[in-house]
């Protein structure tokens, strides 16, 4: 009998099994996942779990997007939880005594990136939704001794953080993620620090995606199904009040069999809150 996904089609409880890997996904069904939101922090939650088996994969994020030295400088578990698909910290230019938020922080690899580059008298701050990813990245944290991230239970579309209290918020492959990308951006702008900028990877298209991809269930949670059109991405940054807009870095994805797949693409954006 088949289920109802979290975006109200009906699919099979297998593939919710294949689009949420972890030792209890046979038995996953609309019950459990009533949303795209409980869809996602279950995703993340197995993955989360894995992060030690996974650190061993030869095709790891980790791998594909962060230079050798970022590497080095990290636990096995936090390059295993790795699920981004750009390197926003590595060229977001975080300066000394800066405070930096990091949107779905996940196992915590760009927030102990970005640890080293504020130092001492800078703060970092995780926000993810999803308590096993907290609690791998508390524990990567006690590991690589850092002293200065805090990591926090919280939505990016309700960020837990005072107003113009950051200087740069960084996010990795996660606002694909979100049905309220819009809300996502006005939260950031409403964070940060007049002069405050964002540096932010995520997942776009060149064209809107063949409808039945955008209500798959696996698909959203492989940051795929959610992907905005990046001009409309693009538009609701604008819309949100920010300045300067300059997308840096722009990949097309490695195709697949479908043909859409040509359509997505990894994109690196920065953009400021007017001082």
């Amino acid at each position: 009998m088949p289920e109802l996904n979290p975006l109200g089609t009906l699919i099979s409880t297998a593939e919710f099994a294949s689009c949420c890997s972890g030792e209890d996904s046979a038995e996953i069904t609309h019950a459990h996942l009533d949303s795209i939101t409980e869809a996602v922090r279950h995703r993340y939650g197995a993955l989360a779990k894995t992060a030690v088996e996974r650190a061993l994969s030869s095709d790891k994020a980790s791998d594909t997007f962060y230079t050798e030295e970022q590497r080095h400088a990290l636990t096995d578990e936090t390059a295993g939880a790795s699920a981004g698909c750009g390197n926003p910290v590595g060229i977001a230019d975080a300066k000394p005594g800066e405070t930096v938020l990091d949107l779905g922080s996940g196992g915590g690899i760009d927030c102990f990136l970005a640890a080293r580059e504020v130092g001492e008298t800078g703060h970092v701050i995780g926000i993810d939704m999803t308590p096993e990813m907290l609690t791998l990245a508390r524990e990567n944290s006690d590991k690589l001794l850092t002293e200065n991230i805090v990591f926090k239970l919280g939505h990016i579309e309700s960020i837990p953080q005072a107003d113009n209290s950051v200087d740069l918020v960084i996010s990795n492959c996660v606002i694909a993620l979100s049905e309220k990308k819009s809300r996502v951006f006005s939260e950031i702008f409403r964070i940060l620090k007049p002069g405050g900028r964002f540096v932010i990877s995520d997942v776009v298209t060149e064209k809107p995606l063949p409808m039945d991809v955008r209500k798959s269930a696996a698909e959203w949670v492989d940051c795929v199904g959610g992907a905005a059109v990046m001009s409309e991405y693009i538009e609701m940054i604008a819309e949100a009040g920010f300045v300067d807009v300059d997308v840096l870095e722009k990949r097309t994805r490695s195709s697949g069999a479908e043909s859409w797949r040509d359509l997505l693409i990894n994109l690196t954006i920065r953009a400021f809150k007017k001082a």
